[in-house]
């Protein structure tokens, strides 16, 4: 693969079909998260039913997100109880960042929330103009994962002004 420009239907048809195959680990870190839908053989599900059967085979799977996300996510999301149960979840208000990280050796890193008008699951009328790279360059996924981790680790905590805006203190 090495380092490609992603763009329009691509975060769809590329990034997110990567992610859903992750054996090992899947960490994503986006502004904004909303009930986006995915295509699997003829069937439409939830991307969070993507992220409960990955967590079923034992994938790790980490989420990084701003806000909290609306009614329509949170309904799907209560139809996968293992995500409760499994998936490893931060809020922080100042991520902005926009990662993909899939099994510690690919990664995205772009300006496409986890939404359908950002990944592209929309009609092409709706959809976002959004561009990214994706790269399995070990220069370039070793930091997007130490972005994302230093944010998972708290490491951003102390120095942030933004704590009496956090909902749910990482550190």
């Amino acid at each position: 693969m090495s380092t490609q420009i992603i763009t329009d239907t691509e975060h769809y048809s590329t990034v997110i079909a990567l992610a859903a195959k992750a054996r090992r680990s899947l960490w994503i870190g986006t502004a904004d998260i909303k009930d986006m839908y995915v295509k699997q053989g003829s069937q439409e599900k939830p991307f969070v039913g993507v992220l409960a059967d990955l967590l079923g085979r034992g994938v790790e799977v980490r989420l990084i997100h701003a806000k909290e996300p609306g009614d329509n996510f949170r309904d799907d999301f209560d139809h996968y109880p293992i995500l409760a149960k499994s998936l490893e979840r931060a809020l922080c208000p100042r991520v902005h960042f926009k990662i993909i990280v899939i099994d510690q050796t690919t990664c995205y890193i772009g300006s496409a929330n986890l939404t359908g008008a950002g990944m592209g699951m929309k009609a092409a009328g709706r959809r976002n103009f959004e561009a990214g790279v994706l790269t399995d360059a070990p220069q370039l996924v070793d930091a997007a994962i130490e972005e994302f981790d230093k944010v998972w680790r708290g490491s951003e905590c102390k120095l942030c002004q933004r704590r009496p805006f956090c909902g749910d203190p990482i550190a």
